[in-house]
C-alpha cells in the first residue's frame, strides 16, 4: 500500500492507483471531463490538474500514479485559476445553447463549468471555431456534432 496526503487527509491505496482514484477514497472529487472509470486514463482535458509538493508543473491527476509520501493539493488558487481558464477555452468553442440543448441539466460540460466556478467567457465567438461544422448523422446509433466535441477522445477510445 502507498501512503500519501491529499488535501491534508491521509490516504492509503494500492500501488498503481492514480491521484484521482486516491482522492476519491478520502472523499475528494477532482474536476474532470475526459476521465471515466470505464476507460484507461488519457489526460487530454487537463481539468484534473493538481499540485504535488516538491514537483514543478501541474500534473493530470487521472494519469499520475501515487507515490509514497506524496503530498497533493487539489484546491489551490493556482489550480483553480488554471482549471477555470481551461474550461473557458472549451466553452469558447462550444455553442452557447445550453437552455435549448437536449442535454441541459444532464451535461458534464455544464456541471464542470459550475464546479470550476466559470461564470463568464472572455473570448468572443468571432475567431476560428467549430460552431458551423456539419453534423455527421451517418451512424444509426449516434450523431457526431463537431460543434459540441471537446476532443476528450472518449468516443474514440471506447
Amino acid at each position: 500500500m502507498i501512503e500519501l496526503i491529499i488535501d491534508g487527509m491521509a490516504a492509503s491505496v494500492p500501488a498503481g492507483t492514480s491521484i484521482m482514484q486516491a482522492a476519491r477514497t478520502v472523499g475528494v472529487d477532482i474536476a474532470k471531463l475526459c476521465a471515466t472509470d470505464s476507460l484507461t486514463s488519457f489526460g487530454s482535458c487537463r481539468l484534473c490538474i493538481v499540485q504535488v509538493e516538491g514537483r514543478r508543473g501541474l500534473p493530470a491527476s487521472c494519469t499520475t500514479p501515487v507515490e509514497s509520501g506524496m503530498v497533493v493539493r487539489t484546491q489551490t488558487p493556482q489550480v483553480a485559476r488554471i482549471r477555470r481558464n481551461v474550461m473557458e477555452l472549451y466553452i469558447s468553442d462550444h455553442p452557447l445553447d445550453c437552455l435549448t440543448c437536449a442535454a441541459n441539466g444532464d451535461c458534464e460540460l455544464q456541471d464542470m463549468a459550475g464546479a470550476v466556478g466559470l461564470r463568464e467567457v472572455r473570448y468572443g465567438m468571432d475567431g476560428a471555431n467549430h460552431l458551423a461544422a456539419v453534423k455527421d448523422e451517418s451512424n444509426p446509433y449516434f450523431t457526431f456534432d463537431p460543434a459540441k466535441c471537446i476532443v476528450c477522445s472518449r468516443c474514440v477510445r471506447a
